[in-house]
């Protein structure tokens, strides 16, 4: 009862937190300070009260003699088994220090990852946004304004100013109820596609995405790489890092595919030869064709290493062509729609005038 309390309590613990732990820890330990002070003083130093918490729990139990990996192992909410399978062969090795600073390197390497999957998304995030709003502000607030304003023109307006008028009735009879019907479908939405029998058929699904789909298999394949290969680094055993790092992997599709790859692992076929066999759409040609050459040479794990920065140069590709895609599409959408306002609301008021004219 007590350990699911603190996997729940640790679950609210920033990735940069766990980043900066590891990078000080690494920086001591190499030091000559023992692990049990190192973890004392960045207790003290810990910011967040709630990682605090779980340092001074791993302190006791390093106290009472219990392994750092086991002690972290209790909070897989912070430290995945990626993290402890590091840890525990660095206890085992005598080589702590060294794989403290395996972990800093490829944590520091993940946060970059995070960042620019997140610039990449955030533009056209922020104009969707900020259209969304701006769209529900005058639905709901100016539209149901114009419609008496126009209803009391004695002439026929044009078609652009009638879908203007139908559309701004619907909002001043029924605004609240389409707003929270928005809301609600969209909570409804998440409910369902984290159901376990529809998740991994959206995880599958937005892989095929356009640019999107892109930026997503690459970001998996950075991450399968780097993990994988520094596993493999560390003197794990290949079936054991397959099974790691697969657990690491936030895609269902890519996640259930490298477990069946660890499977037939297990019964003596090569990486290669299973992903040629299988045909798994998420792994392109050239990295079977790389893998095939890390396995045939001894060298797996500098290949996976390479791969890895090299789908990471591909993310930045992709990054940029996708905001240079969809900054022209979004700037014709917002045209398109500012132009039907303006050609509805400018329309029958032009009419009116010339009317009067006359």
């Amino acid at each position: 009862m007590k350990q699911a309390a603190q996997i729940h309590f640790s679950s609210k613990v920033s990735f940069l937190e766990k980043l900066l732990f590891t990078k000080h820890l690494s920086i001591m330990t190499k030091s000559g300070i023992t692990l049990s002070e190192a973890i004392s003083t960045l207790v003290n130093q810990a910011k967040s009260s709630k990682f605090k918490k779980v340092l001074q729990d791993v302190l006791a139990d390093i106290e009472n003699g219990q392994s750092f990996a086991k002690s972290l192992a209790k909070y897989p909410k912070i430290f995945d088994q990626y993290y402890i399978s590091l840890i525990e062969v660095g206890e085992e090795t005598g080589k702590l220090d060294k794989n403290l600073d395996f972990l800093v390197q490829q944590l520091g390497k993940d946060y970059t990852l995070r960042k620019k999957i997140q610039g990449a998304l955030l533009y056209p995030g922020i104009v969707l946004f900020t259209t969304l709003i701006m769209g529900f502000f005058i639905s709901i607030f100016i539209l149901p304004k114009l419609v008496d304003f126009f209803n009391a023109f004695e002439m026929d307006l044009p078609i652009t100013t009638r879908i203007l008028i139908a559309g701004a009735n619907i909002f001043k009879n029924y605004g609240t109820l389409i707003v929270a019907g928005l809301v609600a479908t969209f909570f409804i939405g998440s409910m369902l596609f984290n159901l376990p029998s529809i998740k991994p058929k959206w995880h599958e699904f937005i892989l095929k995405l356009p640019f999107l789909g892109n930026l997503l298999i690459y970001s998996q394949l950075t991450r399968f790489s780097r993990n994988l290969g520094v596993l493999i680094q560390s003197g794990i055993p290949i079936v054991q890092s397959l099974d790691t790092t697969a657990n690491t992997i936030s895609n269902l599709k890519f996640q259930k595919d490298l477990q069946e790859v660890a499977k037939s692992v297990t019964r003596g076929k090569n990486i290669s030869d299973v992903l040629s066999e299988k045909g798994f759409d998420e792994f392109p040609i050239m990295v079977v064709k790389m893998i095939e050459v890390g396995e045939k040479t001894g060298k797996l794990d500098e290949t996976l290493l390479y791969l890895g920065d090299f789908y990471e140069d591909e993310i930045d590709d992709v990054s940029k062509n996708l905001s240079t895609l969809i900054e022209p599409v979004l700037l014709v959408f917002i045209g398109l729609v500012v132009g039907f306002v303006a050609l509805a609301v400018i329309g029958p008021i032009y009419q009116f005038m010339g009317g009067m004219g006359r």
